[in-house]
């Protein structure tokens, strides 16, 4: 069984001086059983990474509401891994905001996951419907529940911190509607473990830079970034391409979607990194 990591803490916030980067081995990573889809697309090099993770980190420093992930599991109180589970999925297909009202009004609507599992569908639906979805997102949330509790006895995911990579994701792919990029989301966040999970900005700024071949969909972008990129790096990566992505249009093949972005796009510095 793999032991867990306690990530290093690089920043406190976007104030704090950047501190020097520690090495990084020279070969890819390797996650797991799962094979690279893409075996002879050799980039990301390490050396890449670290170089995109050190520049991205001058820019935007880690955003506090991501930082505290970092060392949850070090925290008095960390995040119940069944509550990060649901945010995830409440995030979905909608905006960080609405997710997190939708969460909020989940909260305050049912006081205990004993509540939800009772609840009708509909009240439900009401109490998430500002992040979109409702009605998937639901059913999604019942069934998550139906399954611990016939599997466990218990509307808890707890025991999920003492296994592997591996076995957190056999575990959670039991549950309809789970799909790869949530059950990453619950590694990186919730469980302090190396994953790299592939959102839609870190997906078209992959491909833009060219870390991932033009045909590759986010799966498989997915499974050849985890390969790629070092474990010491990931969570620093992820947190700081995801809000670069959110920010800067001129990085992404969708260079079209220019709605809410910010920044002087001209300068966007991970243009120096796009290769033909």
């Amino acid at each position: 069984m793999e032991r867990k990591r306690k990530r290093k803490q690089l920043v406190q916030g976007a104030e704090e001086p950047k501190p020097k980067p520690k090495p990084v081995r020279s070969g890819p990573t390797r996650t797991g059983t799962v094979k690279d889809p893409f075996p002879s697309h050799a980039r990301p090099t390490p050396q890449e990474c670290e170089a995109v993770r050190d520049t991205l980190l001058a820019l935007h420093g880690i955003p506090p509401e991501l930082a505290k992930y970092r060392d949850a599991v070090q925290s008095e109180s960390p995040e119940p891994v069944l509550d990060g589970l649901v945010r995830t999925v409440l995030s979905q297909n909608t905006t960080e905001t609405n997710s997190q009202k939708a969460f909020a009004s989940l909260k305050t609507s049912f006081p205990t996951w004993e509540h939800v599992f009772g609840a009708e569908s509909k009240d439900l639906e009401n109490a998430i419907r500002c992040g979109g979805l409702a009605p998937t997102k639901a059913s999604c949330i019942k069934n998550m529940l139906r399954c611990l509790r016939d599997r466990k006895g218990q509307f808890c995911l707890e025991y999920l911190r003492d296994l592997s990579v591996d076995e957190v994701k056999a575990e959670l792919s039991l549950f309809k509607g789970i799909g790869p990029k949530t059950v990453a989301c619950v590694l990186m966040f919730n469980l302090q473990q190396d994953d790299f999970p592939v959102d839609t900005h870190i997906f078209e700024i992959a491909k833009t830079m060219g870390w991932v071949p033009a045909v590759a969909d986010r799966n498989k972008s997915y499974l050849h970034l985890n390969q790629r990129i070092p474990n010491e790096l990931k969570f620093d990566l992820n947190c700081l391409m995801y809000t670069h992505g959110k920010l800067c249009h001129q990085c992404s093949s969708k260079k079209g979607n220019q709605q809410g972005r910010k920044g002087n796009d001209e300068s966007c510095p991970l243009l120096n990194y796009c290769k033909e």
